[in-house]
């Protein structure tokens, strides 16, 4: 069966946080149009602060990507793994895995933050958002509405 996979990173710093910059960052798209994706294969696109949030598409193997996907039968289990636990903001407990019937998709965000090893820099922030379709799609799905949508996005302060 199909699987499709676009990973969207978003990062930042502390001078995004508030005013214009942050406005440019919230107002980013958390689904873009697809090209013809190869089989394997992502759809990357990072919007980092640097670049204005202005996105930059690629992309990357799925043996690459910080999602399990798993086929069960006629369903699909999708569960993005935590690489980096001391980067994650305070929040309730992890909700379990999604599982997709052929036709359905779903947007599954999760946010994180840095400091520098000794706190000399300033923190970094970003916000993974992955979306994620079982069986055939067209090439604006994720424009559309999810089916299912998990946001495990929490306090950045």
């Amino acid at each position: 069966m199909d699987i499709t996979v676009q990973w969207i990173k978003t990062s930042w710093t502390k001078a995004s946080r508030g005013g214009e910059a942050a406005a440019r960052r919230n107002a980013a798209p958390v689904g873009f149009v697809l090209p013809e994706v190869a089989s394997g294969r992502a759809h990357f696109v990072r919007m980092p602060e640097g670049d204005g949030f202005e996105p930059r598409q690629g992309w990357i193997d799925l043996r690459e990507l910080s999602v399990s996907l798993r086929e069960e039968g006629k369903q699909l289990r999708v569960l993005p793994r935590v690489e980096a636990l001391h980067g994650l903001p305070p929040r309730p407990r992890r909700p379990p895995a999604v599982r997709l019937l052929p036709g359905q998709w779903v947007r599954w965000q999760l946010n994180y933050r840095f400091s520098s090893a000794l706190g000399i820099r300033g923190w970094t922030y970003w916000l993974d958002t992955f979306n994620i379709a079982y069986g055939p799609v067209g090439p604006d799905v994720f424009l559309s509405e999810p089916t299912v949508v998990v946001d495990e996005r929490g306090p950045v302060r």
